[in-house]
């Protein structure tokens, strides 16, 4: 009966993470089709449409990432509560760095910034 619930759970977690996928991909062709249709300047409106479609588009596509990071967790759930305890560990500190902007990180932007405006930069 246990395992039958955990497969469930597995299988539930993977197939909201296809459908959120699948959500992104439908969204990123629709704005794909949007970016080529001309429009006017004084209509902010439609270019607000297709701004709010691609904003939907990263979502979904961060919330099936999310479900996939899920599953990894709820797989090692058949092995065992410790297992999944030191995956969910680790998935944290994982999440925590690629969720927020550290000094380390930003300084690496900024320098690839710098470098590039160097390169194409035509001495006068």
């Amino acid at each position: 009966m246990m395992s039958s619930i955990k497969f469930f759970t597995i299988l539930l977690c993977f197939l909201v993470a296809f459908l959120y996928n699948v959500q992104s991909i439908r969204y990123y062709a629709h704005v794909s089709f949007l970016v080529v249709v001309p429009t006017f300047k004084e209509r902010s409106d439609s270019i607000e449409y297709v701004a709010r479609n691609l904003n939907r588009g990263s979502m979904f596509w961060s919330l099936g990432l999310r479900a996939f990071y899920l599953s990894f967790p709820l797989f090692l759930w058949i092995f065992g509560p410790i297992p999944i305890f030191v995956r969910c560990c680790v998935m944290s500190i994982v999440l925590y760095f690629l969720d927020t902007t550290t000094s380390f990180t930003r300084d690496l932007h900024c320098q690839s910034i710098r470098e590039k405006r160097k390169e194409t930069d035509v001495d006068a």
